[in-house]
């Protein structure tokens, strides 16, 4: 009866920065495996960039021709497409979290030892590693559409890709923290993902817009990453100033042209308050 009636203790381990470092890395290595072994995954996420643009884009180039100044059109929505690429990517990473929950995972998640903090920060690196990824594979097609393979225009690119999938994951977790079923976080994605992507100016220049879709292009996240990558696109192309300053007049504020240094940060800065905001969720859910 004394052995039957004696209490097996259970130890839980203190928390230190070790450990939560070691949630983190638990956390986006599965998101990473997870990916890697999904190939049907990463075919399909590239269907729909590559329609944009090599179908549409060439579909529409004949039309288009007087207004892109010898430019290619598909050249010119490039930017754009390594941008949709991302998002979509990004999107996905984070509807992990409502399939977790679905299936009980995310409750055994939530009860680890760990911040809850650093499983959605886990969450968010991993997301944003794979969207990146992905957005690398497309950023392999810059010669099919005339855009040179120089460094410094990979490196910029790829960092503002980085930036980017932080943003738009940090975003997805957020909205998915209070979604409980799939059909209802991809009508939400769908309902804003694509407004985005057709405000941000990825399809067309953003100089002399209506005055009511430029105020929704200035307040739209994606576009302060479209048009740093394409600044960077059309800095290594050899084209005449009015191309120049029709498809690439840059994203303004009351007139001043906004520093690509600064767009990055916007980006960058919507990407902290969001998991900010991830984070304050999940820790007051049950």
């Amino acid at each position: 009866m004394s052995a039957a009636a004696d209490v097996i203790r259970v130890r839980v381990p203190a928390r230190t920065w070790r450990s939560e470092a070691r949630a983190i890395k638990i956390v986006w290595r599965r998101e990473l495996t997870r990916f890697v072994n999904d190939r049907m995954r990463i075919v399909t996420s590239l269907v729909q960039p590559l329609l944009f643009l090599f179908v549409l884009g060439s579909g529409l180039q004949r039309l288009s021709s007087a207004g892109t100044h010898g430019v290619n059109l598909k050249t010119f929505i490039f930017p754009g497409i390594l941008c949709i690429a991302v998002m979509f990517t990004a999107m996905f990473s984070a509807a992990s979290i409502v399939w977790d929950r679905e299936f009980g995972f995310l409750r055994e998640m939530m009860v680890a030892p760990v911040r809850r903090s650093s499983i959605v920060i886990g969450k968010c690196l991993g997301g944003a590693t794979v969207a990146s990824f992905q957005g690398v594979i497309v950023l392999c097609l810059a010669g099919a559409v005339n855009v040179p393979y120089d460094p410094l225009l990979i490196l910029g690119i790829f960092g503002l890709q980085l930036l980017l999938a932080f943003t738009i994951t940090a975003f997805g977790i957020m909205v998915a923290a209070r979604i409980k079923q799939m059909q209802s976080f991809m009508g939400v994605m769908q309902m804003i993902v694509m407004p985005m992507f057709f405000l941000s100016g990825a399809l067309y220049p953003v100089s002399g817009l209506p005055s009511w879709l430029a105020v929704l292009n200035r307040i739209d996240p994606l576009t302060y990453a479209v048009d740093p990558m394409r600044r960077i696109v059309f800095s290594h192309l050899h084209v005449s100033a009015a191309a120049r300053q029709a498809l690439d007049p840059g994203v303004t504020w009351w007139g001043w042209r906004l520093p690509a240094v600064l767009e990055a940060g916007v980006v960058l800065a919507l990407g902290l308050v969001m998991l900010a905001i991830a984070i304050w969720e999940f820790s007051t859910s049950e």
